[in-house]
């Protein structure tokens, strides 16, 4: 089975503008997120799918692999896609945003590993237990599982609404996914669905199209870029890791 990383960079953020490139510990964000998947043992490949002559260079300048995509893509989804159908031997195709410099490896590998003992799953994500603090940050997305492991919803409210203290863990979404190679290529051509733009959350058009997702759950906690904040706070980190 061949398992292909693919890490989309766009250069445009509304918060943060140019945040692939943005400086962590003295190396460019999308640079620190490529060499933290390249630890991971089960891809036979890691690739930045960019949007930006700057992004390319970067990543290139650092000895990784990138590949440039068209600018006008409305979603990571679509610009995975594009990737993909440049890679047809590729059998799963995980998918590591660009602003999670901190993403554990094995993680990655863990995720590769449910493609591997399920040959008929499609999708696959994971997630971890929710912070107090994170629990009211729309920007932190909240899943519920069912008792299989398999979403039954992701939200930016907190879900599931605690009306009775029966002290359930509530958990946060880690924005990685798994695909199959042609699963993804047929979902990147579905259109937008309503829960989907309502809660601005792309894997909600899987679940409205009737699609499992498998949860994997990790003890990880590492912080993703999404606020000038949560930059000095990453930077801060990887200072202390002296990495």
């Amino acid at each position: 089975m061949k398992i292909v990383c693919v890490i989309p960079a766009r250069y445009a953020s509304t918060r943060l503008p140019g945040k692939p490139l943005a400086d962590i510990a003295g190396k460019p964000m999308v640079v620190r997120t490529y060499e933290r998947a390249l630890l991971a043992k089960k891809p036979s490949e890691v690739i930045v799918a960019v949007d930006d002559e700057r992004v390319l260079d970067a990543v290139k300048s650092a000895g990784g692999k990138a590949v440039m995509t068209a600018k006008n893509h409305p979603t990571g989804t679509d610009r995975l896609a594009e990737v993909a159908t440049k890679i047809p031997d590729a059998d799963v195709i995980i998918n590591i945003q660009g602003d999670e410099p901190l993403i554990d490896p094995q993680i990655i590998d863990d995720l590769a590993q449910v493609f591997v003992d399920d040959e008929n799953l499609q999708m696959a994500t994971v997630k971890t237990p929710m912070t107090e603090e994170e629990k009211d940050k729309p920007s932190n997305v909240k899943v519920i599982t069912d008792k299989n492991d398999f979403a039954l919803y992701f939200s930016r409210s907190l879900i599931p609404y605690p009306r009775e203290n029966t002290g359930v863990t509530v958990y946060k979404h880690i924005g990685i996914y798994g695909y199959r190679r042609d699963f993804l290529l047929q979902y990147a051509k579905m259109q937008p669905t309503p829960l989907e733009q309502t809660e601005s959350l792309e894997q909600l058009r899987a679940l409205e199209n009737g699609y499992k997702i498998k949860v994997i759950t990790t003890d990880k906690h590492f912080v993703g870029v999404d606020t000038p904040k949560d930059l000095v706070e990453v930077n801060e980190i990887y200072q202390n890791l002296n990495l």
